[in-house]
């Protein structure tokens, strides 16, 4: 056996390992209680987000549908869940006004095609440029943000829909001043099931409820949203605690396989031929890809086996959901955070999660329409105050700030960010934030310098040895430290490490050479291994250079 050989056979054997640990049979014990979960978050924020674009409620959870039953089996995320997102809320709000909802989907089937183009192309390699912080930002501003919104459904005050993530909201109010609103309507029925829910939430995290044979075996929330259930139907009979149907997850209702299948809407292709469908097309696929990979980093992140997703998979896996939503009649799909960290936080560890919960959607639609409308939403309201609290932990805050402010301000500023504006405005300006950072500290640290030198001339010569890759961002940090040198000093420039140099970074060097000539300074050049050490002009330095980066 050649060495080759051997190399393919243990990477064979590795993955063969890894296919049987997640094997989505070998995990179903795990994966089935998480997709309870996720399927009990998802319900109402397909319903929401369709509700807030104007969409028909179906619409939204044909999305989540397509994205449990289409998008998992295509996709390599291990974790992600994808569904209506309500990033996209704006977008669809204006197109189905402009367009109309036929021809709406046409461009939904359009952006599909968009993000398979993506997919091959390579595009998915921009989700590895958002730092961690930014990151990690952007899931604790989701945790708190998700904690604010769902105050007000807690306490049966439900005018900001289901999933909204937007500072500013649709009713006029924002997420602080909702808060305020609430308190002249709050329900006395609505706010006792949150109580209730939340405490048989924070119970069945106790180790004697987990290790109990019997009670272990049932996920809290399903327990939460059962005794909501009850709750309703004992408070029905009290003007006091009564939950009224605002309240509660709407659902549509088919009497028949007929009216069923009327629930589903199919695109007008003649909306080809106006020039705003493309338009549109084009915007719903560049906020839903890069949306989908800003979740991809963040779930990756939080998988406690800290599998890698391929996102340019990814991608073609988002266009295909978005292509086959858009021809029945379904919102556009991204992979969404707030769902992909419910399956997280529940145990989940393979993508049949994902998909068994977009059979629990297509089922539960079909046959028990009737008795989800029995579910508050004020019991869902105590699961996602769980979500937001395990996104935002306060141990991450300290965790951030013991790596130093270039760490911690990006994240402190993502959050911020987030919260008061939106998911993108918010990772873009904690992203700003972030490479200023980077430019800082390229500024500082080109290459290794001791400044003490400078002020013995007559002493050791100044040495400055340039780092392995020296590029444009490094010329306001060399250029700095060259006109900082004496008059009258010896100075080395070690470019031994260096394989590549930025233009800029030598036209510097060239330009400093002249000025030296009327200030008595040296400059020594090292060169390469082997090469003598010798005093040199520019246009030898740039050779040297070179010849470094042919080696």
């Amino acid at each position: 056996m050649q060495a080759g050989d051997f190399h393919y056979t243990k990477k064979y054997v590795h993955f063969m390992k890894t296919h049987k640990q997640f094997s989505p049979f070998k995990n179903l014990k795990y994966d089935l209680p998480a997709s309870i979960v996720v399927f009990l978050v998802a319900m109402p924020l397909c319903l929401g987000i369709a509700l807030a674009s104007g969409a028909p409620l179906f619409s939204g959870i044909i999305a989540g549908i397509v994205g449990g039953l289409v998008v998992s089996v295509v996709s390599g995320s291990p974790l992600g869940v994808s569904g209506p997102a309500a990033g996209l809320v704006v977008i669809v709000i204006g197109a189905i006004q402009q367009l109309g909802f036929e021809v709406f989907l046409v461009a939904v089937v359009l952006a599909g095609i968009i993000q398979l183009i993506f997919g091959f192309i390579k595009a998915g390699i921009i989700g590895y440029y958002f730092p961690n912080v930014v990151i990690k930002g952007m899931l604790s501003a989701i945790g708190i943000t998700i904690i604010l919104k769902q105050i007000p459904h807690a306490l049966g005050y439900d005018k900001d829909f289901e999933g909204d993530l937007f500072f500013s909201q649709k009713d006029g109010h924002n997420t602080f001043s909702e808060l305020g609103y609430m308190l002249d309507d709050i329900s006395l029925g609505a706010t006792v099931i949150t109580a209730i829910s939340l405490l048989i939430l924070l119970l069945w995290e106790r180790p004697f409820i987990k290790n109990n044979k019997i009670l272990g075996l049932l996920q809290g929330p399903l327990v939460a949203v059962l005794a909501g259930i009850g709750l309703t139907i004992v408070f029905s009979s009290s003007a006091e605690l009564q939950i009224s149907k605002d309240h509660m997850v709407a659902l549509p209702v088919a009497g028949s396989f007929n009216e069923f299948m009327n629930l589903f809407t199919f695109p007008d292709f003649s909306g080809l031929s106006n020039p705003q469908t493309y338009i549109i097309a084009i915007t719903i696929a560049a906020v839903a890809s890069i949306e989908t990979l800003l979740c991809v980093e963040a779930t990756d992140k939080m998988d406690p086996y800290k599998r890698i997703t391929p996102t340019n998979r990814e991608l073609k896996a988002q266009g295909i959901g978005n292509i086959v939503s858009g021809l029945i009649g379904g919102i556009p799909i991204t992979q969404v955070i707030v769902r992909s960290s419910a399956n997280i936080q529940s145990g989940g560890r393979t993508k049949a999660s994902a998909f068994i919960h977009g059979l629990f959607l297509l089922v539960t639609v079909i046959f028990i329409p009737h008795l989800l409308n029995l579910i508050p939403l004020a019991s869902l309201a105590a699961i996602l105050f769980l979500v937001g609290y395990k996104l935002a932990k306060p141990s991450l805050f300290k965790q951030i700030y013991a790596m130093g402010h270039a760490q911690f301000i990006p994240f402190i500023v993502t959050i911020v960010g987030i919260i008061l504006t939106d998911l993108l405005t918010g990772i873009g300006l904690g992203m700003v934030v972030a490479i200023f950072y980077i430019l800082y500290n390229n500024y500082k640290v080109p290459y290794h310098f001791n400044k003490e030198q400078v002020g013995n001339v007559k002493g050791e010569p100044i040495r400055i040895e340039l780092s392995e890759d020296v590029s444009f961002l490094n010329k306001a940090g060399i250029l700095h430290t060259l006109t900082q040198l004496p008059d009258n000093a010896r100075v080395i420039i070690d470019a031994s490490r260096t394989r590549s140099m930025h233009p800029d970074v030598t036209e510097i060097i060239e330009d400093f050479k002249e000025n030296a000539k009327t200030r008595n300074i040296d400059i020594t050049v090292e060169g390469m291994a082997g090469k003598k050490e010798e005093s040199t002009s520019v246009n030898q330095f740039a050779e040297l250079v070179g010849n470094g980066n042919q080696r």
